[in-house]
């Protein structure tokens, strides 16, 4: 069996009934989310290569609080989304049961990864560090791996015709400027 088929097999429906249940799950997984994504990570990046890098003034504040913020704001839209529409959880065992499409997910197919990514980015503003650069670059290539061939598969899977449709309408990364007629 092949690392793909395993990763889409940990993928399920969510069985949890109620928004505050969902809530509370998308919390959990809010906070170990960052506790290691967000904190330990980058500080073991920072740590294992502490090279500084130069970035403006602009950049290494406005900009990158700019993308925190962003990303916060559009990561918490996401869970609202999830939990009350979806019927799931951002949890790959506690997985929306309905195909979301509304909110975020209208704009680009993959928000919740795209914020997680941007907060990423914006603390590599800030931090101006080499290793956390290399992190950020890693983290951007692998999300867009896990999206590619784990998720967009599972997902094809489960909701099937309505899916294909959705992925036709909604880019998965960047939001389109103009709407074609």
């Amino acid at each position: 069996m092949r690392v793909q088929e395993v990763l889409q097999g940990a993928i399920r429906p969510s069985t949890t009934r109620g928004t505050r249940a969902l809530w509370a799950k998308s919390l959990l997984n809010a906070a170990l989310f960052f506790a290691v994504f967000m904190l330990a990570l980058p500080w073991l990046f920072q740590r294992l290569l502490p090279i500084p890098l130069f970035v403006p003034a602009f950049f290494q504040t406005w900009l990158a609080g700019s993308f925190f913020v962003v990303g916060i704001s559009l990561w918490v839209a996401c869970l609202d989304t999830f939990s009350r529409h979806g019927e799931g959880t951002p949890l790959p065992m506690d997985a929306p049961r309905k195909l979301v499409t509304r909110g975020p997910f209208s704009v680009i197919r993959n928000p919740i990864m795209a914020a997680e990514v941007l907060v990423i980015w914006g603390e590599t503003l800030y931090l101006s560090n080499l290793g956390v650069l290399l992190y950020a670059i890693a983290v951007s290539i692998g999300a867009h791996a896990a999206v590619r061939y784990v998720e967009e598969p599972e997902l094809r899977k489960r909701f099937g015709a309505s899916y294909e449709e959705y992925c036709r309408l909604v880019p998965r990364w960047f939001p389109r400027i103009l709407r074609r007629a």
